[in-house]
């Protein structure tokens, strides 16, 4: 679907970018990672073409082609869903009847049938980013750009904003995904990419960076003690008044533990085996010192 390469870009004498380089295959949904003032908006913003002035290659769908959803919120809160909509899809070239019906499709897909009438102002937090998603739609683009568009919403308007995603994806629609929530980025994202002081740290599809980063555990909570045969590469942590053990083969590690307790069943109170997380990840490649930059 695109590719970057050697992407820079230049505040004065703060570079947001330095040689940023991805390729994002067509059809994925591709999340975008890193902390506060990393570069991801500014990254977003290039492939939207609200930048233009850069260094660098990027190969992308034409302008036309290309859904940009800002993580501010921008309609005119006087106005209707409905004009907010027209107003969209007219600057993408849409009039009359097939402008009226696009309004209403979209309208049904971001679940706000009935309040197309209605004034922003009138709207609550997760109606406005669904306005604000649709906008971007009206056009129906082949990329879809998408900066932390789940701020400040409650988890019913998340679910349904999840639920589009995946109903656009079936479409045929590229989505590039930028958000600091890691769960999000989990359920949504078969690819990442995290990118930390304007450089791309790492991209990979999401199983293979957590299989890399990131070994598997297995928390266990009982009275004994855990297993005094642990092989070299295992490590065994106190956690949540019982222990974590990460470990290369966390089967055999449950099974052994299972065997430990064979004659004690009654004083086993938990056994899990802990899957690999992306917040790992991003602690890994990131650090966790808190930044409170813009980007």
């Amino acid at each position: 679907m695109l590719s970057i390469q050697s992407v820079s870009k230049n505040y004065g004498k703060n570079q947001a970018l330095q040689d940023a380089t991805l390729s994002i295959p067509a059809g994925s949904c591709y999340g975008l990672v890193g902390p506060n003032g990393a570069g991801k908006s500014t990254l977003l913003k290039i492939l939207s073409s609200i930048i233009q002035d850069y260094t660098g290659k990027v190969d992308m769908p034409k302008p036309e082609d290309i859904g940009y959803v800002p993580q501010e919120i921008c309609l005119e809160q006087t106005l209707s869903a409905a004009s907010n909509l027209h107003f969209f899809g007219r600057l993408y070239g849409l009039r009359g009847k097939e402008l009226r019906q696009r309004t209403e499709e979209v309208l049904a897909e971001i679940g706000l049938s009935k309040r197309g009438k209605d004034k922003i102002i009138e709207f609550s937090g997760g109606m406005k980013r669904r306005i604000n998603i649709g906008c971007a739609l009206m056009h129906q683009p082949k990329l879809l750009i998408m900066d932390e568009p789940t701020v400040g919403i409650d988890p019913q308007s998340r679910k349904y904003i999840f639920d589009m995603i995946h109903q656009l994806i079936k479409k045929g629609c590229t989505i590039i995904y930028a958000s600091h929530y890691m769960e999000e980025v989990e359920t949504l994202c078969d690819h990442v990419a995290f990118i930390d002081h304007g450089k791309i740290l790492q991209e990979s599809s999401m199983d293979a960076l957590l299989q890399q980063h990131v070994t598997p555990a297995v928390f266990v909570k009982g009275q004994l003690s855990p297993p005094s045969k642990l092989a070299a590469s295992d490590n065994i942590t106190e956690k949540n008044r019982g222990h974590l053990i990460t470990t290369n083969q966390p089967l055999a590690m449950m099974d052994q533990i299972l065997h430990h307790y064979k004659n004690d069943a009654d004083k086993l109170e938990q056994l899990q085996l802990v899957q690999p997380k992306l917040e790992d990840v991003f602690f890994q490649l990131t650090g966790s010192a808190l930044r409170d930059k813009s980007s």
